[in-house]
C-alpha cells in the first residue's frame, strides 16, 4: 500500500470525525463504515509525519477500545510516537502500548531504552507517562531493567513523581522478587514522611502487599499504629484498618493496643465509609472484646436505619458477618431483616435472605421455609429461586443435619417444585435420589411425592422440571413395593404426554415402568403359590393382590406405549423398548389360554417365565446405597501392578489378528421387521462351532507374559447396606401468611442455643466413612510470591536488627528480647567451650612440626585461651538468668 500523499495528509480526518461518523451509522452500516476507516488508518500510520501517524494511531486506539479492533500490527509505529519529542505524540503513544501491549509482543523489548530515557526526563509528566506504562505492561526483563530508576524517582523532590514511583514499585515486587531488596528499605522510610499523598501511596502499596503474605508486614506494625492514632486523612485511616485486619490474626497482642483507637474512630468519625470500614476490623478480627462488639453493633443499627439503600446493605452484610459468633447482634436487628425481604433493591433482599437462613435452626425450620415458601410464591422470578435455592443448601447442610422429620421435607420438595417459576428440578432431583438412599423409612412418604408429580401433566412441558420428574420416576420405580396402586404408577409412566421429556428422561420412564411391571408379575406368582400351598398371606400382599386379568392388561398397556418406541431413532430408547418387548413375549405365554397349549409345553413355560421374573426381580430388589466421592481414591493400587509401562509388545503379539473394521456394522433401516430377528443361541453356536485358534493362543500367551495387567475374573459381591428407620410422618403445617411469625421464631430461636425436646428421635443418617463433600485441594503459592515473601522477610529482619532499640527505648521486654535472642543453658555452652579447647588441642598436637619451640608456644596459648573462656563461663553462670516469654515469630512492638 502506497504511503499517504500530501493532499491525505491535509484533509485526514480526526478523531472526533470518526465518533461523529461512527455515531451517524446504521447498524448495518457501521461495520462498513470502520473498514474504511481501517483502511484509512493502515494508509496514514505509515507517513513519515509524526503529527500524521500520532493521529492515525489516536484513531485506532479508540476503535480498539469501543469496537475491539486489533491492533497487534500497529506495535512498531506506537514505538516511534513515544520517540518523538513532542509531549502530545508521546502521549498518544503510551496510551496505545498500555492499551495493546503484552508480554508476548515481540517488539516490547525495544521500548526499555525509550523508557529509562523518559524516567530520566526534567519534565515531570514524561517520566509520568513512562511509569504508568511501566505498571501497565512491566514484564520480568523491563522490572530487572529499570528498577534502578524507579529507586531513584522514589527520592525525587517532586510529590507527583515521587507518589507515582512509589506506586510503581507494586509490580516491580510482584515480576522482579529481586527489586525488594533494593527498594523496600526507601519504602518503609517514606511511611515517616509528613506528605500525606506520600504516606497514602505508601499504605496503598502495603496495603495490597499484605493481602498475599501479611506475616512478612508484622516488623511494621508500630508505623501502622503511628499513622492509625495521628492521620487525618479517611482514606489512608481506611487502608491501615485493612493492614491490621489481616495482622491481628496473627499477633493477638496487637488487638489490645488497636481496639482503642479503632473505637475512637468510630466515635469521632463522619465519614461512613471509615464507620464501616472501622466495624468490619472489629467484627472480623476483635470478636473478643465485648465493648468493642456493642459499639459496632450500635452503629450498625444506625446503617440500618439509613434510607439510603447503599448504607443499609453495608448493614445487613456487617450484621452477617457478627452472625456466626454474636447472634445477639441477629437478634436485635431481626425486625429490620424480616422487613428487608419486602425491600424493592435486590441485593438488599438477598443479604437479608442469608441472615434469615443463618438463624434457622432444628427448632424454628419448619415455621421458617413455610414464611420463606410464601414469599417465594409472591415474588419475582429471580429471588423465588434465590430462596428457593438458599432452603435447599441450608436443609441438605452436613448431610440434613438440621432436619428431624424428613417425611415433611420431602413433602417440602414436592411443594417447592410446583411453585411456577421454580427452576430447581436438578438440586431437588438431586435430594430426593439422595434421601431416598440414606434414609429407609422415609421411602413410603417418597413414593406418594413422586406418585403426585407423575401424575400431574403439567409439569411434563416445564423444561426446569424435567430432571425432577425423571428422579420422581426413578423413586417410583427403585420402591415401587411402597406403593399403594401400582397401577397407576404404570398409567403415570406409560402416559401419552411423555413425549415431550427429552430422551434421556424418556428411558427413565421406561426401566421405572419396567421395574413396576417386574414387581406386579413377581407378586402374582407369589399370590398363586400361596394359594395353592394353603398357607397365609402376607398383610402386603393382601392390599396388592393381582388378578390374572390385572396381569394381562398391565402386560397389554405395556406393549401398546413402547410397541411404536421400538423403532425410536434414539438408540437408547430403541434398545430399552426392545429389552421390555422381548420380555413380555417371553412372559405372555404364562398368561395365554391354557386349553390352547399341550400340558408339557405349559408346564415348562411356566417354570421358565417364573425363573426369569424372579432373577430380574431379584437384581431390582438390591439395595442401592449413596457412595463417597472419594470411593475410587481409596481403593489400592496392587504392589505388582505397574500402570504406566509402555504396552509396545502387544502389537508386535497380535499384529497378524484382523479386527473388524468400524464401518462393518450398519442399520439400513431404524425399523426392525421379522427379517433384523435372530436367535442368540444359534448365533453362540455358529461363533462356539469356529473358534480362531491363532487369536485365542495370542491372547493366552500375551495374558501369560503379562497377568499383572489382567483383572481378575472373579467379581466382588456388593454388601447391602443396613439402612436405619427413620420416623413417622409429622402433623400438617399452619399455612398462616404472616410476616410477624417468622420475627416471634427467630426471637425465640436466639435466645437459647439447646436442642429442643422431640417426641420422636431424629432417624440416624447414613453417613459415609470418607465424608460426603469433594476433597478441597489448597492450592500452592505461586513461586514468585514465595521468592516476594522470602525477600521481603529478609529485608524486614535487617531493618529490625538495626532499629530494634529505637522503635520502643522504653519497653523492657523488648530490650530483653534484643539483648538475648538465644537462651542457652551456661552448662552446655561450658562444655561446649571446653570440648572446642580439646578438638584445638587435639589437632595442635597431630601437626608434626620441624620446630619444638612453635609447638610448644601455641600449646600455651590454647591453655590461655580455655582459661579464659573457663573464666566467662563461670561468670555467666553465676550472673542471674532474666529470660523474657517471647513469641518466635515477632516481639511485641506496641507494649
Amino acid at each position: 500500500m502506497a504511503s499517504p500523499s500530501l493532499m491525505d495528509t491535509l484533509f485526514q480526518r480526526s478523531l472526533d470525525d470518526i465518533i461523529k461518523g461512527v455515531r451517524q451509522q446504521q447498524s448495518s452500516t457501521e461495520s462498513i463504515f470502520i473498514s474504511k476507516v481501517i483502511e484509512e488508518i493502515r494508509r496514514e500510520i505509515k507517513s513519515t509525519d509524526l503529527r500524521t501517524k500520532s493521529t492515525a494511531l489516536q484513531k485506532l486506539t479508540y476503535l480498539n477500545s469501543i469496537h475491539f479492533i486489533d491492533m497487534s500490527w500497529a506495535s512498531f509505529h506506537a514505538i516511534e510516537c513515544i520517540s518523538s519529542p513532542t509531549f502530545s505524540h508521546k502521549k498518544i503513544g503510551y496510551l496505545a502500548i498500555s492499551q495493546s501491549f503484552n508480554e508476548s509482543t515481540p517488539v516490547i523489548l525495544l521500548i526499555s531504552n525509550q523508557l529509562r530515557k523518559d524516567l530520566k526526563s526534567s519534565n515531570e509528566f514524561e517520566v509520568s507517562l513512562a511509569l504508568d506504562c511501566l505498571s501497565r505492561i512491566g514484564t520480568v526483563d523491563l522490572c530487572r531493567d529499570l528498577t534502578s530508576e524507579v529507586f531513584t524517582l522514589m527520592s525525587s523532590s517532586k510529590v507527583f513523581v515521587r507518589k507515582k514511583g512509589i506506586g510503581v514499585v507494586l509490580r516491580l515486587f510482584e515480576k522482579y522478587p529481586d527489586a525488594v531488596r533494593v527498594c523496600f528499605k526507601k519504602l518503609v522510610e517514606s511511611l515517616e514522611g509528613s506528605d500525606s499523598q506520600i504516606v497514602s501511596a505508601v499504605v496503598g502499596v502495603f496495603c495490597e502487599l499484605a493481602s498475599k503474605d501479611p506475616r512478612s508486614y508484622l516488623p511494621l506494625a508500630p508505623e501502622f499504629y503511628r499513622i492509625l492514632v495521628d492521620s487525618k486523612n479517611n482514606w489512608v485511616l481506611i487502608q491501615v484498618l485493612k493492614i491490621f485486619a489481616k495482622l491481628a490474626p496473627l499477633e493477638p497482642r496487637l488487638a489490645k493496643r488497636m481496639v482503642e483507637p479503632i473505637c475512637d474512630h468510630m466515635r469521632k468519625t463522619g465519614a461512613k465509609s471509615l464507620v464501616f470500614e472501622c466495624i468490619r476490623t472489629v467484627v472480623t478480627s476483635f470478636t473478643e472484646y465485648e465493648s468493642a462488639m456493642k459499639l459496632a453493633a450500635a452503629k450498625i443499627r444506625e446503617f440500618l436505619m439509613e434510607d439510603d439503600p447503599n448504607l443499609k446493605y453495608l448493614g445487613l452484610h456487617a450484621v452477617s458477618i457478627m452472625a456466626p459468633k454474636h447472634l445477639w447482634a441477629v437478634l436485635e436487628n431481626k425486625d429490620v431483616v424480616i422487613q428487608s425481604l419486602s425491600d424493592e433493591d435486590p441485593n438488599i433482599k438477598l443479604e437479608s435472605l442469608r441472615l434469615v437462613m443463618a438463624m434457622a435452626s432444628e427448632s424454628n425450620l419448619v415455621e421458617t421455609c413455610r414464611v420463606l415458601v410464601n414469599y417465594a410464591l409472591k415474588s419475582d422470578p429471580e429471588f423465588c429461586n434465590e430462596i428457593l435455592g438458599s432452603i435447599l443448601s441450608t436443609c441438605c447442610r452436613n448431610v440434613y443435619d438440621v432436619i428431624i422429620d424428613f417425611d415433611w421435607y420431602v413433602s417440602l420438595l414436592g411443594e417447592m417444585s410446583r411453585i411456577p417459576n421454580c427452576s430447581k428440578g436438578e438440586e431437588i432431583e438431586n435430594q430426593l435420589i439422595d434421601i431416598g438412599m440414606r434414609v429407609k423409612d422415609v421411602r413410603p412418604e417418597l413414593v406418594r411425592v413422586g406418585r403426585d408429580l407423575l401424575i400431574d401433566p403439567a409439569l411434563l412441558g416445564n423444561p426446569f422440571l424435567h430432571r425432577l420428574l425423571s428422579a420422581a420416576a426413578w423413586v417410583c420405580g427403585e420402591y415401587v413395593e411402597f406403593s399403594r396402586n401400582p397401577v397407576e404408577l404404570m398409567e403415570a409412566l406409560l402416559q401419552p404426554r411423555t413425549s415431550l421429556l427429552p430422551s434421556s428422561i424418556r428411558t427413565v420412564y421406561m426401566q421405572s415402568a419396567f421395574k413396576v411391571l417386574i414387581f406386579c408379575i413377581h407378586s402374582y406368582f407369589l399370590q398363586k403359590e400361596e394359594m395353592t400351598s394353603e398357607t397365609s398371606t402376607p398383610a402386603f400382599m393382601e392390599e396388592k393382590s393381582f388378578m390374572h386379568e390385572s396381569i394381562v392388561n398391565l402386560l397389554n398397556l405395556m406393549e401398546l406405549a413402547l410397541g411404536p418406541l421400538s423403532g425410536s431413532l434414539d438408540v437408547e430408547i430403541q434398545e430399552r423398548a426392545w429389552n421390555v418387548l422381548g420380555f413380555i413375549e417371553l412372559v405372555r405365554q404364562e398368561f395365554s389360554n391354557p386349553l390352547i397349549r399341550k400340558e408339557a409345553n405349559l408346564e415348562r413355560e411356566k417354570v421358565i417365565a417364573s425363573r426369569v421374573v424372579e432373577w430380574v426381580h431379584d437384581a431390582f430388589s438390591e439395595e442401592l446405597g449413596p457412595v463417597s466421592v472419594t470411593a475410587q481414591d481409596r481403593v489400592l493400587v496392587p504392589d505388582e501392578l505397574v500402570l504406566k509401562e509402555n504396552l509396545t509388545d502387544l502389537e508386535a503379539i497380535c499384529g497378524g489378528v484382523e479386527l473388524p473394521s468400524p464401518g462393518s456394522f450398519s442399520l439400513t433401516s431404524p425399523y426392525y421387521g421379522e427379517s433384523a430377528g435372530f436367535s442368540v443361541s444359534n448365533l453362540q453356536g455358529e461363533e462356539d462351532s469356529e473358534p480362531s485358534t491363532e487369536s485365542t493362543s495370542l491372547l493366552t500367551e500375551h495374558r501369560k507374559r503379562h497377568g499383572l495387567y489382567y483383572l481378575p475374573s472373579e467379581k466382588n459381591k456388593i454388601l447391602a447396606n443396613d439402612y436405619p428407620p427413620a420416623n413417622d410422618p409429622s402433623s400438617g403445617i399452619n399455612t398462616n401468611d404472616d410476616t410477624e411469625d417468622l420475627v416471634k421464631l427467630a426471637d425465640q430461636s436466639l435466645v437459647s442455643k439447646r436442642k429442643p425436646n422431640h417426641a420422636k428421635p431424629r432417624p440416624v443418617v447414613v453417613k459415609l466413612e470418607g465424608g460426603d463433600a469433594a476433597p478441597v485441594v489448597s492450592k500452592k503459592p505461586e513461586l514468585k510470591d514465595d521468592l516476594l515473601s522470602g525477600a521481603i522477610r529478609d529485608s524486614s529482619s535487617k531493618r529490625k536488627g538495626k532499629a530494634k532499640h529505637v522503635i520502643l527505648p522504653d519497653s523492657k521486654e523488648n530490650l530483653a528480647v534484643g539483648e538475648q535472642p538465644n537462651h542457652e543453658n551456661p552448662s552446655s555452652r561450658r562444655s561446649q567451650h571446653r570440648g572446642h579447647g580439646k578438638e584445638k588441642s587435639k589437632k595442635s598436637r597431630g601437626k608434626k612440626n620441624g620446630d619444638g619451640r612453635e609447638d610448644d608456644g601455641e600449646k600455651e596459648r590454647e591453655k590461655i585461651r580455655d582459661h579464659h573462656g573457663r573464666h566467662k563461663s563461670r561468670q555467666r553462670a553465676d550472673a542471674p538468668i532474666n529470660v523474657v516469654a517471647q513469641t518466635p515469630d515477632i516481639p511485641d512492638y506496641l507494649l
